[in-house]
Formats: structure tokens, sequence, C-alpha cells
């Protein structure tokens, strides 16, 4: 009951998303790498193979949180985010659009439709996956933050929890507190996730939904029973 007396109304459900290789056919992180060596900032010969050796440990569930942010930060590094705006906004749409297809935008419908709240949960530094939540039409965002100098440029230094495995219980747990939102709400919660990296956060919510998942959280999922479904044609 309120104050007044009057029914005190429900706090809407929750809808969590993950982001690469969910909604996302990729990982932002390793595109964004990929086009920073194709416009030449980054050097392929000495960036290229240590792109894919994080984002092989990071698939296979073996990189550590703070090792993982730290790698894909310092590609930020000494630029501002006014200066890097450009560049960032010409790959998400020259890069990431793309590869957002009409079922992740029809998942994202349904839910809105139905009333939920949106949230946009990813490993992924907030100034990359921005725009792309604001693409996908999700308001709720919840990233790994950079850290940055005095004069405003990125240190290439992440800040806080790097969200990712227990960090992002513990991130939503932080969101739903300044939000107003009882923990409880998440036995209502349904999240989308492809990679073992979000086991404990699919184990914190009500209704866990596996997308197109990898080899380990595919074995998880028929484990315990899971639904796996597929965002990719």
């Amino acid at each position: 009951m309120s104050t007044d007396g009057r029914p005190q109304a429900a706090p809407p459900r929750l809808a969590l998303f993950d982001l690469d290789g969910t909604l996302l056919a990729g990982d932002t992180d390793v595109l964004w790498c990929e086009f920073l060596v194709d416009e030449g900032i980054l050097g392929r010969d000495t960036f290229a193979a240590a792109n894919r050796d994080v984002a092989d440990r990071y698939a296979r569930g073996e990189i550590a949180a703070a090792e993982f942010a730290a790698f894909y930060a310092a590609t930020l590094a000494h630029r501002s985010p006014a200066l890097w705006a450009p560049l960032r906004d010409r790959f998400v749409a020259a890069t990431i659009a793309p590869r957002i297809g009409a079922a992740s935008f029809d998942l994202v419908a349904r839910h809105r439709a139905g009333g939920d709240r949106l949230l946009l949960t990813t490993a992924t530094n907030r100034f990359l996956t921005a725009p792309i939540a604001a693409r996908l039409g999700i308001d709720d965002l919840v990233a790994t933050d950079l850290e940055t100098a005095a004069g405003g440029s990125f240190t290439g230094r992440t800040s806080g929890i790097v969200n990712m495995r227990e960090g992002k219980v513990a991130r939503l747990a932080a969101w739903l507190a300044a939000e107003g939102l009882s923990l409880a709400s998440l036995s209502s919660a349904t999240l989308y996730s492809d990679s073992i990296n979000d086991l404990p956060l699919l184990c914190a919510v009500g209704t866990p939904i596996v997308v197109d998942p990898d080899p380990r959280l595919r074995a998880e999922a028929l484990r315990r029973g899971w639904p796996v479904i597929s965002l990719l044609g």
C-alpha cells in the first residue's frame, strides 16, 4: 500500500539482454579492434594476433575479467570521448548495424510491447555500447565503465567493477538499488545470453534463455533444462 492507502503498482518485469553474440552477430570489442587496424590506428602485425588471443580466451571463459577489460580499454587511451566519437559513430553505422538482425529487433520489440523494462548488460565499455543500445531502442544500459583523466581523455583503464561474470551480478544489483528496485525482481526477470561468461547472471534470474550459445553454455543449458533459441538468419 502507498501512504495514501492506494495499492502500489507492481514494478515492471525486467528483460535483460547480453549484446555480443546474443543480439549482435559478433563481438563489439573484437570488431572495434579490427576496425582500428583497418583505419591504421592499431598495427596489424603487432595487434591482430593479440586481439584474436584475448577473444579466444574470452569465448572459452578462460581470461580474467580485469585482463579482458584492460586490453580493450587500452585501445581508447589518450583521446577524449569527443575526439573518438566521430570514428566510433562511423564504426557503429558501418560495422555494428549490419550485424544486428531483424530477429534481435523483433525480440526486443516483443518485450517492449509486453510492458517489460529493457536493459542491455554487456562487458564491453559504455562508450562503444551506448549508441548500440540506442539503436536497439533499449534505454537502460549497464556496461564496463572507462576511467578518464583530469583533462577528459581516456586513461586506457577501466573504472569500478568490470561488468563481466560475477561482476554482472554485482553491477545489476547496484543498478536495481539505484532505480529503487528490489533484488527480488530478478525472480521474474528474463535474461538472454550466448556466453558461458554469463552463467552467474543466468543463474540469478527467473527465466534464463540461451541464445546461439558457445559449447560450454550449450552443455549447461541442456543439463539445466534451459531453453535454447537462435537469433541468426
